[in-house]
């Protein structure tokens, strides 16, 4: 999954414990399945910043949506421990 550096800073630093998904078709497909981790990326590069992280699991969940700040419905990744950090650096 690719993020933007806000939320990936903000997932490695374990200040973000979920990470959030609009409810379509195309999500519900994916994280329906039984996975072990879970890889984000911040970028598309070759030696972009990369982790791999444990998945605990998925919920559908109310939120405020940061940007809108409207209540919108999506999926609630639950993460776990950060198993490997790649290519990066807070900056």
């Amino acid at each position: 999954m690719t993020l933007h550096k806000i939320w990936f800073d903000q997932i490695a630093s374990g200040e973000k414990t979920e990470e959030y998904r609009e409810i379509k078709p195309y999500w519900a497909k994916r994280l329906s399945r039984a996975y072990d981790v879970i890889i984000f990326k911040n970028g598309y590069r070759k030696n972009c910043p990369e982790m791999v992280i444990e998945y605990k699991g998925m919920q559908v969940k109310e939120i405020l949506h940061p940007v809108t700040q409207k209540q919108k419905t999506v999926y609630a990744i639950k993460l776990g421990e950060i198993r490997e950090l790649k290519n990066y650096s807070k900056s």
